[in-house]
């Protein structure tokens, strides 16, 4: 659909795996390429796993997403990146792997209906075909050779061991056509039946185009079967997409990590999660009745004004039936909400193996539950919902069956979580998810639902901990939980004359508890409930002592508890004053080379294909396009993966004849750059062709197959060019003598973070040393690359102790609304720590080992500027090897 726009982090992805595919072919090794990747973009390269029984050093990669981010979004876009950037065809072959049948005819549906935002996302491509895996049986050459395919099925669907899934490696005779004519070359790596036959099967076409594989909810298939049977296509590389990457048995490598608080940031989750325990499960509904009541009169007024329908719905969770005792089963929650809540039987609908009311209702509305016309207001289900069945006006879960079962639980707290039209509302209650659970443990419950939300939905551990939160105040000081050290508990002694009978009381609450024989005192270690307080005081010796304890029970949740709360949680703000450029009689925010004004026209550079570039083309000293060679022992040759994936794609698919002219026009559409004239663009590329089918042994021919490896090296030398030119002006701009005139810090462009955006791809969680950092802008903290950067925030941290520092933050890097930088010619600039000082000034603290300090003077260069321009508002220092000293000067 045109009207959809992609998120700031669906953007950040896509960007991430367009640089890895560019710097698979500039490194010629994918494994590399992840490592440059990675450290490009987040400041500390990743180690590559690579995939047993898959072809050396073939790109897989991960992104990880959590849950309610568009996962299938984000791959429908990857397709147009893999044919241009990585596979540098026309057309290619998409396998698309999901977890369930179902997940697989929601996903089919959407992606061929041409009035879905997956379908438009996807169609960036070129000409596309989508094909479930039985058309996929009778596909025909020319539908391969005129369009991108892609082929949507489960893993499981490929099983030998199944009579389908069988005949994926049976011959079809609808299949021979792909097998006519093949180069001698081809026909050996096909897979070969019992008598040593290669079979016109689709799993030898498969074989002849080199997949590239999309595994969604790839979590699900990481045993060795799965392995091994998606290694038998030969694919071309694998991306996979999970909420919850494996990072220990079989570690994926993850490329891009977004977070949940970017999710909440850019409107598609609604967060926090209230929380509510009620052991009454009466009260729990009733509970639930009202809040959806308050927040269907919240939508009504907004609908009122103009906002979109809204209908909150609530999910309720029941028990399962039993035939040995009573339970609180679907008819009994259906009969209280009827009989006792006064709800219309019309407004509630059951979703369970008994009865499901929910196909019905998708067939009789429109947009089915959503539809304006549905009366539904509550949905009973026991263990889960049906997989791609999803509704974002849900926002109420109710758990009757606790949060031990694990699999429903996580899946209704996914339906709770996404907003509706990935817009938030304007009443603050419509922003956020609620859930009802039937325990008198609030510490336990937040616990077990935090841990869902980290092993099933994908948040990261301290995310968790901060967007779950009590629902009411009087259970928010049960919550320890929640961030470790946020709330400190001094224990309280109570001294008894009698032994209390602990052992009668249940586990929960013994474990609060502690009594010391010798000296006949009971210690309170964790705040107690009323009903709690109760229970202990039941098993004391005398009305005295059950006093005592009774009042102590009120002290150990009341004054017996502190809650530190960050400066970012106490209203503290961070503003840091940026570099602002006088351009073209305005002021303009400098984050992008591009805002300096430099003459660039390539007429006046040398158009001619570098020795590089004949490497690259196979046309010098190295063979095939990208490719290393390596000599085996016998003498053969032995070429590498990037070079072999450009080989048999070439033997796929046939190049078109055009000649000069048209190559010329196709070049020049496909480096689209909006700071060149055409004219000028045209005339560069012309001679730049002209000069490369003159070289021994081009021909139109070859330029035609390697088309795509053309327009990547004309697009590298054009990025070249431009780079130097930029680095010209931001020198003469930024440092010339009239620099105080052109370039301005602080006031109108400031950088703000955002005391709810603070997501890093990782937590310090103590393997340099534990220290508890009480004066850090955020409660938690972004990890560190290295015990010496450690030592310096524990530093910082102890001289904001002393009162020298208000406040201060580890700055992340790319993490919008926790990111600060200074634009530099060639990237960004992310200092390590932001400190607040009591004065107001900004300090910014980069620290630097012995190695990192000789290749950063332009980092000191672009620090320096800042401090001297910024009217002594902002102090610039770069740290090494422990020289605390050198940022204690800027203290003073």
């Amino acid at each position: 659909m045109s009207d959809f726009i992609a998120k700031q982090y669906q953007r950040s992805a896509l960007d991430s795996v367009l640089t890895y595919f560019q710097q698979c072919h500039t490194l010629n090794s994918p494994g590399i390429a992840f490592t440059a990747t990675t450290e490009y973009l987040w400041g500390k390269g990743q180690p590559y796993h690579r995939m047993e029984d898959f072809a050396a050093d073939m790109p897989y990669f991960c992104l990880r997403v959590p849950t309610g981010g568009g996962k299938t979004w984000l791959a429908a876009k990857c397709a147009a990146l893999v044919n241009t950037h990585l596979l540098r065809s026309e057309h290619s072959v998409l396998l698309w792997l999901v977890p369930s049948r179902a997940i697989r005819d929601q996903t089919l549906r959407l992606l061929k209906n041409r009035d879905t935002p997956l379908h438009a996302a996807l169609a960036e491509a070129g000409p596309i075909t989508v094909l479930d895996l039985d058309e996929a049986k009778s596909l025909a050459r020319a539908t391969l050779d005129t369009s991108t395919v892609v082929i949507v099925a489960t893993v499981q669907a490929f099983n030998r061991e199944d009579k389908e899934g069988l005949k994926v490696y049976q011959s079809s005779g609808a299949l021979m056509q792909h097998f006519e004519n093949l180069p001698e070359a081809q026909r050996n790596t096909l897979l070969k039946d019992e008598s040593g036959t290669p079979p016109c099967s689709l799993a030898n076409v498969l074989r002849l185009r080199r997949p590239f594989l999309i595994v969604d909810e790839a979590h699900n298939n990481r045993t060795q079967l799965a392995f091994s049977t998606l290694a038998a296509f030969n694919p071309s590389g694998i991306l996979e997409l999970t909420a919850t990457p494996d990072t220990d048995t079989t570690p994926s490598n993850v490329l891009h990590s977004v977070s949940a608080v970017e999710l909440k940031a850019e409107q598609m989750i609604k967060l926090p999660i209230l929380l509510e325990t009620e052991s009454d499960w009466q009260k729990c509904l009733a509970y639930a009745v009202d809040r959806r009541d308050q927040l269907q009169a919240a939508a009504d007024n907004e609908h009122g004004t103009g906002a979109p329908y809204l209908r909150p719905l609530v999910l309720v969770q029941a028990q399962a039936r039993n035939r040995d005792k009573d339970t609180l089963h679907w008819e009994r929650v259906l009969a209280e909400l009827i009989e006792n809540q006064s709800i219309p039987a019309e407004h509630v609908a059951v979703a369970t193996g008994e009865r499901n009311d929910l196909p019905e209702i998708e067939k009789k509305y429109s947009r089915g539950i959503a539809d304006k016309a549905c009366p539904v207001r509550f949905i009973i289900t026991q263990q889960a919902l049906a997989e791609g069945w999803d509704c974002p006006s849900a926002y109420i879960l109710v758990s009757l069956a606790g949060t031990q079962s694990e699999t429903a639980v996580e899946q209704l707290l996914g339906r709770v979580l996404r907003q509706p039209d990935a817009s938030t509302r304007t009443s603050a209650a419509l922003n956020q998810s609620y859930a009802y659970v039937m325990s008198s443990d609030f510490t336990s419950t937040a616990s077990a639902l935090r841990d869902r939300l980290v092993a099933g939905a994908g948040f990261e551990r301290k995310a968790a901990e901060e967007f779950v939160q009590a629902g009411k105040q009087e259970q928010a000081r049960f919550d320890l939980s929640a961030r470790p050290g946020r709330i400190v508990v001094t224990p309280v002694v109570v001294p008894l004359v009698e032994a209390p009978q602990i052992r009668q009381l249940p586990k929960p609450l013994q474990n609060k508890m502690e009594w010391d024989r010798k000296t006949k005192k009971l210690t309170i270690q964790q705040p107690l409930t009323e009903e709690e307080a109760g229970q202990l005081a039941a098993v004391a010796g005398n009305d005295a002592e059950r006093a005592s304890i009774i009042q102590a029970g009120e002290i150990s949740r009341t004054t017996a508890l502190e809650v530190r709360l960050s400066p970012a949680e106490k209203g503290e703000t961070l503003s840091i004053p940026a570099i602002g450029l006088w351009m073209q009689g305005a002021l303009q925010f400098f984050d992008d080379p591009e805002v300096l004004d430099y003459p660039f026209d390539l007429s006046g550079y040398d158009a001619c294909p570098t020795h590089d570039d004949l490497q690259a083309l196979g046309m010098a000293d190295r063979v095939a396009s990208g490719g290393t060679i390596n000599v085996t022992d016998d003498g053969r040759v032995k070429f590498g993966f990037i070079a072999n994936l450009e080989r048999d794609l070439g033997f796929s698919y046939k190049p078109e004849h055009w000649d000069e002219l048209k190559l010329s026009a196709w070049l020049c559409r496909n480096l689209p750059d909006a700071g060149i004239t055409h004219a000028s663009k045209w005339a560069f590329v012309q001679v730049w062709l002209r000069n490369l089918l003159q070289k021994p042994g081009c021909d139109l021919a070859r330029v035609n197959r390697q088309k795509f490896l053309v327009r990547g090296l004309l697009e590298m030398r054009i990025r070249e060019l431009r780079k130097a030119a930029v680095k010209q002006a931001f020198q003469q701009v930024l440092f010339g003598e009239d620099r105080s005139e052109r370039v301005k810090v602080g006031g109108e462009f400031q950088i703000t973070f955002d005391p709810q955006a603070y997501a890093p791809n990782s937590d310090y969680t103590g393997k340099y040393g534990d220290y508890d950092f009480l004066h850090h802008y955020y409660g938690r903290i972004g990890d560190f690359d290295s015990k010496e950067e450690f030592e310096c925030a524990c530093w910082l941290d102890q001289q904001a102790a002393q009162g020298r520092i208000k406040f201060w933050v580890r700055n992340l890097v790319n993490k919008r609304g926790s990111s600060f930088f200074l634009q530099k010619a060639d990237g960004r600039f992310h200092p390590d720590f932001i400190c607040m000082l009591p004065t107001g000034v900004i300090l910014i603290v980069e620290y630097k080992g012995a190695q990192g300090w000789t290749d950063a003077q332009d980092d000191r260069d672009i620090g320096g500027l800042w401090e001297a321009l910024s009217d002594g508002k902002c102090r610039f220092v770069m740290a090494r090897n422990r020289q605390w000293q050198d940022i204690d000067a800027c203290l003073q």
